[in-house]
C-alpha cells in the first residue's frame, strides 16, 4: 500500500520530469534548512526504499580529508527518518517520529556517498497502539563499499 503523503505526492509528480529529483531534494532542504550542509540529492524514493547521494565536497572534510561521521549519521536520517523511505512507506491514517539511531564506522568514506534505506513495509492496518519500526540503511562509497550502518527506529502511531 503506497503512502499519499504530500511529499511522497510531490516526489511521484517531479521525479517524473527533467531535473524534478534535483527540484524535489532542493526543496526537501529548504523545508530542513539542516540537510542542506550535505547537498542531498534524492534519487529514489518509494514504498520500503529510498535512496540519497551525498558529493565529497570541502565542508564535510574532517581532519583526514575524508567525509565527517555525522555528514554519514546526516545522509542516513534524510533517506530514512528525514523522511523520504517513511513519507513513503506510512500511509497517511498512521504518523511517525524518528526514535534512536544506532550507528557503525565500518570504514573510511573517502568518496561521494549514497544512502540506501530499505524496509519490508508492516501490515499498518494492524499497528492500532504505537510500535517501533527499525529501518536499515547502508551508507556505501562510490566503489559500493559499505562505509556505515545505521539502524533507525521510528516511533509509528495511528494518526
Amino acid at each position: 500500500m503506497a503512502a499519499s503523503t504530500t511529499t511522497y505526492r510531490m516526489w511521484k509528480r517531479l521525479s517524473e520530469r527533467p531535473g524534478g529529483s534535483r527540484l524535489f531534494s532542493a526543496a526537501a532542504m529548504v523545508r530542513v534548512p539542516y540537510f542542506a550542509s550535505i547537498v542531498p540529492h534524492v534519487v529514489r524514493m518509494g514504498p520500503g526504499y529510498a535512496e540519497v547521494t551525498v558529493p565529497k565536497w570541502f565542508f564535510l572534510y574532517n581532519h583526514l580529508r575524508t567525509v565527517h561521521a555525522i555528514a554519514s549519521c546526516n545522509a542516513a536520517e534524510m533517506a530514512m527518518a528525514m523522511g523520504m523511505l517513511m513519507e513513503a512507506t506510512v500511509p497517511t491514517s498512521h504518523r511517525w517520529i524518528p526514535k534512536a539511531m544506532n550507528v557503525r564506522y565500518l570504514e573510511k568514506a573517502t568518496s561521494s556517498l549514497r544512502a540506501q534505506a530499505r524496509l519490508e513495509p508492516p501490515d499498518f492496518a494492524s499497528i492500532t497502539e504505537g510500535t517501533e519500526v527499525t529501518v536499515g540503511v547502508q551508507v556505501l562509497d562510490r566503489a559500493g563499499t559499505e562505509v556505515v550502518h545505521a539502524d533507525i527506529t521510528c516511533w509509528v502511531t495511528p494518526a
